[in-house]
């Protein structure tokens, strides 16, 4: 994974996650809906999951839901923060996306909780996946996508062409949901799907947003980043530009969230395969009904 390029500084948000670990849980909303969504998604599956993996597990919400699942026997947290490890329930591991200590097949499920769009070769952490995973295990992972902070992305590009002539990396950059269940199948994924959901939530100032942003230990960490503070100046006129540009009636900000969630299966004999072309036995005129006319009729 040497060549990948080094986007994020995956130091740093280790060292965030360490710094916030204690408070982790008043910051965790978006985490508790993701949660509630995998638990309804693996609920219906009818099979039982004997070993599973939860990935870079944050405090071991996810797993604290999932447990309660009749065919979830078994969850291992592992998180690259040991203070977060310290919060989660049951096994733990230290253990980074970029890098899993798993051998080959030891689970048959795998769960990621927004995580995934911060590793710098996210192609390379899916297929290292795949590679821990049991024939027809399921990956599931929650990953925030292109429309995520929108608003802040383009209050902060204003108010640094204003004060400062220019703009430097702020808001880390998300994938689509087309780009990610393309590479679900480029990792070798069956049945891959991708699937969306935005979420809107409101804050009493921009500022108040910056501050969830930062108590979730997801505050600025590209290594493009610029490592200067930032000045009370830029950072007033920020709040400015997102309370005149999408503020609210009664003073509030709306801030948006896009949550990609990926459903992958490793390929098994069990699974359903499309048919060879050519082998299909039945007319599809004789299953829509045979509409053809001549013309003049």
């Amino acid at each position: 994974m040497s060549d990948a390029p080094n986007i994020f500084d995956r130091a740093l948000l280790v060292s965030r996650r360490e710094r916030h670990a204690a408070t982790a849980a008043q910051h965790d909303f978006l985490l508790a809906r993701v949660a509630d969504d995998f638990a309804e998604r693996i609920g219906i599956v009818t099979r039982t999951f004997e070993a599973g993996l939860n990935i870079e597990a944050h405090h071991g919400l996810l797993s604290r839901r999932l447990r309660t699942l009749p065919n979830v026997r078994a969850l291992l947290d592992a998180e690259p923060s040991r203070r977060l490890l310290a919060h989660c329930e049951g096994p733990v591991q230290e253990a980074d996306l970029e890098a899993l200590p798993f051998g080959p097949e030891q689970f048959d499920l795998a769960v990621s909780g927004l995580s995934l769009q911060l590793v710098n070769d996210l192609p390379g952490a899916l297929i290292q996946l795949r590679r821990v995973l049991k024939p027809d295990g399921l990956l599931l992972a929650a990953v925030l996508g292109g429309e995520t902070l929108r608003e802040l992305r383009e209050a902060w590009l204003v108010a640094e062409a204003e004060v400062t002539g220019g703009a430097s990396p702020r808001v880390a950059p998300f994938a689509d949901v087309r780009g990610l269940g393309a590479l679900l199948q480029r990792a070798g994924f069956a049945l891959p799907v991708a699937d969306t959901d935005t979420v809107t939530v409101t804050y009493e100032s921009p500022l108040h947003l910056m501050r969830e942003i930062k108590g979730m230990g997801a505050a600025n960490m590209l290594s493009e980043r610029r490592r200067t503070p930032v000045t009370r100046a830029l950072l007033m006129r920020a709040a400015e530009v997102y309370s005149e540009r999408f503020g609210l009636p009664g003073g509030r900000i709306p801030a948006t969230f896009e949550i990609i969630t990926l459903t992958g299966w490793v390929p098994h004999e069990s699974q359903p395969k499309p048919l060879r072309p050519g082998t299909a036995t039945t007319r599809l005129a004789a299953v829509l009904g045979d509409r053809t006319h001549t013309s003049g009729e």
